[in-house]
């Protein structure tokens, strides 16, 4: 069973990277082509959460200390599972949505090899590991952003790679910290590897925080988020995992590593280290919603509320407490599902429609019922509407900060509150206008407009399932988180 770790692994690697040696006559022998890799790749990852492997697989032996090693814990299930869920559909969907940009090929070489790369990073057995298929996915995803090629996504890529290698830069200074006053292997153990201070508090702190700020680039942590906004210039396919699934959720995973599986909370609750990254993230968790109020771009819009809501995650994290970390993953899990509909919808409407500012939208909920039904949906589980998702979520993380006490805490209770207000500002009335347009509207234009064809609805059917089932059947999925955050899967 522990070698399905590598296969998972490497096969949507070599998937991606042997595509373009195939010249499909057909548009549907590509489809096939990526189903199947992706879907083979999926049921590994299955296979694995149900019987989870016995021990680590080392791939490579860089030092006598330093191994490239592959291994599935609790928390690694957690992570993987999302990714296994999530990208088939996000690959049926992307069929459709990548005919009108080109380069069909090409993409979906990247945009496989990034499954791999992913679950590369959910899977690593040490914090080397983890570095390298965190850079790897740096280097995978770039194509992506610049697809299109013109010069806003060509600008969007360089400034994307630029804070991917600063954040990455930091992130190796605080790793070196940890290699040389922590453990020379960096291994993952939960409760850290940290054995006290040894005189260096100071500097262990400084490391984490190195790390902390470097892993939180791609969690579109303040000030390190414009990348992302920026980087809606892509197709909506890679937006959509680049917000929901791989690139920032990697950064968030990357967080929950370094804090409870190498430093370790007991060197860092309490400290000045903690309290800096906490106030980081409920900043950032205000932040992110007001500017998405202000945001009239639809894309760009949803991309500033992924800035909010990973530091929804990160804000989880820093609380340092078992429970925290248990509404962190939940976070994760229900934003990734939230978040990749509202993406998926975002592009339909572009697709069909052209249309991407949101005082456009107005009346095409009648027009698009589908889309718009999952827009509905998508959106009210994102303001933590009871009996969805995203309510669990949030009350998991509001009181696990009630129950850790303190002044930062508790503002950042207040801090999900105003977003959750906020969050409504910016979503409920583009619903509203969408299905109710106000008196005298002129639905001129919108006579062609109409849902999107079953590649892209499929998804759609899916994800509102998905959505519906976590809000009122969550229980158990919730039991095992919590038995993941305290360490004992």
């Amino acid at each position: 069973m522990k070698y399905l770790m590598p296969v998972a692994v490497l096969l949507p690697i070599i998937f991606g990277a042997a595509l373009p040696l195939f010249r499909f006559k057909k548009s549907w022998h590509r489809v096939c082509y990526v189903l199947s890799g992706v879907c083979v790749t999926s049921l590994a990852v299955l296979a694995m959460l149900l019987k989870r492997p016995e021990g680590p697989v080392t791939l490579v032996k860089l030092t006598g200390t330093l191994h490239i090693t592959l291994w599935m814990d609790g928390l690694s299930g957690v992570f993987s599972g999302l990714v296994a869920f999530l990208w088939p559909l996000a690959s049926l969907y992307a069929f459709e949505y990548i005919k009108h940009e080109g380069g069909d090929d090409r993409f979906f070489a990247f945009y496989t090899a990034t499954y791999g790369v992913t679950l590369g990073i959910a899977m690593s057995a040490n914090l080397i590991t983890l570095y390298l298929f965190y850079e790897l996915l740096t280097l995978v995803t770039l194509p992506l952003v610049t697809h299109t090629g013109d010069r806003r996504s060509v600008k969007a890529g360089m400034k994307y790679l630029t804070y991917s290698i600063g954040g990455a830069a930091c992130a190796f200074a605080g790793m070196m910290i940890l290699y040389v006053h922590g453990s020379s292997s960096l291994p993952f153990v939960y409760g850290g590897f940290v054995e006290g201070a040894g005189g260096h508090g100071t500097l262990m702190l400084i490391g984490y925080l190195l790390c902390f700020f470097g892993f939180g680039v791609k969690a579109a942590l303040f000030p390190f988020h414009s990348w992302l906004p920026t980087a809606g210039v892509a197709p909506t396919p890679v937006t959509a995992l680049l917000h929901a699934v791989a690139v920032v959720k990697a950064g968030a995973f990357a967080i929950m590593r370094v804090t409870f599986y190498c430093f370790g909370t007991s060197l860092l609750r309490g400290t000045w280290a903690q309290s800096v990254a906490m106030a980081f993230a409920a900043f950032t968790i205000v932040f992110g919603s007001s500017m998405a109020l202000r945001e009239q771009h639809l894309k760009r819009r949803l991309a500033y509320s992924t800035v909010s809501n990973l530091s929804y995650i990160v804000f989880g994290v820093t609380l340092m407490t078992p429970a925290g970390l248990t509404g962190a993953l939940c976070h994760m899990v229900f934003h990734g599902v939230m978040k990749i509909t509202l993406f998926f919808c975002a592009g339909a409407i572009m697709y069909k429609t052209h249309r991407e500012f949101v005082p456009e939208l107005t009346g095409l909920g009648r027009h698009m019922p589908v889309t718009f039904s999952a827009f509905a949906l998508a959106s009210a589980a994102l303001v933590g509407v009871p009996l969805l998702p995203g309510f669990l979520s949030k009350y998991e993380l509001a009181t696990a900060a009630l129950e850790a006490g303190g002044v930062l805490p508790v503002l950042g209770v207040a801090a999900l509150l105003l977003s959750a207000v906020l969050t409504a500002g910016y979503l409920f009335p583009t619903v509203i206008n969408a299905f109710f347009p106000p008196a005298g509207h002129d639905d001129r234009g919108l006579e062609l407009a109409r849902d999107p064809n079953v590649y892209m609805k499929l998804p759609f059917f899916a994800l509102m399932a998905a959505m519906v089932i976590l809000g009122v059947g969550s229980g158990g999925l919730i039991s095992v988180i919590s038995r993941v955050a305290a360490g004992l899967i």
